[in-house]
């Protein structure tokens, strides 16, 4: 059996936003201001927690657009509740989910660019998903787990983590 870009991408991309939306539910059960969780950063000059799971997102189906040579579906980032963020993460995970392993053969040496305002980056699939989207997706998902817990949200590694793939 072999280990593919599939198997590097989607089942990662699913246990995050999976466990990023749990995050969300237990903020929301333990009574924490909502509108204040959405607007909170880190710091000041960092984005808030909506952007986190908004960027965290596309970071996901951005990937699995680019390495499944399938179209990403375009979400407006107009989320402003938890209830917006989970429809969002939940839409993402559907994503994911359609796009088949075999639409990912090949992935590893397509060739895949990405667009800034600044300048445009070029990868092959190996070397993109590696060096650029596990790296941003996880940035993302770990910022918003410390802007939940520096508000006060009882999330543990364990949280972060979620269901292990025990042997």
């Amino acid at each position: 059996m072999t280990f593919s870009i599939y198997d590097a991408a989607s089942p990662i991309f699913l246990r995050g936003l999976t466990n990023l939306s749990g995050w969300l539910d237990k903020a929301s059960a333990g009574g924490f201001d909502e509108a204040a969780l959405v607007q909170a950063r880190l710091h000041e000059d960092m984005r808030p927690l909506a952007s986190q799971v908004q960027l965290a997102s596309d970071s996901a189906k951005g990937a699995v657009a680019r390495l499944g040579g399938v179209d990403n579906p375009a979400m407006a980032d107009t989320e402003t509740t938890f209830a917006e963020l989970k429809d969002r993460i939940a839409r993402t995970l559907a994503f994911i989910e359609s796009v088949e392993p075999a639409a990912f053969a090949g992935a590893e040496t397509r060739p895949i660019v990405v667009k800034t305002p600044n300048r445009e980056l070029h990868f092959d699939g190996a070397g993109y998903l590696t060096s650029f989207v596990l790296p941003n997706f996880h940035f993302h998902l770990t910022t918003a787990y410390a802007i939940l817990r520096k508000e006060g949200v009882p999330l543990g590694k364990m949280d972060y983590l979620g269901q292990l793939a025990l042997a």
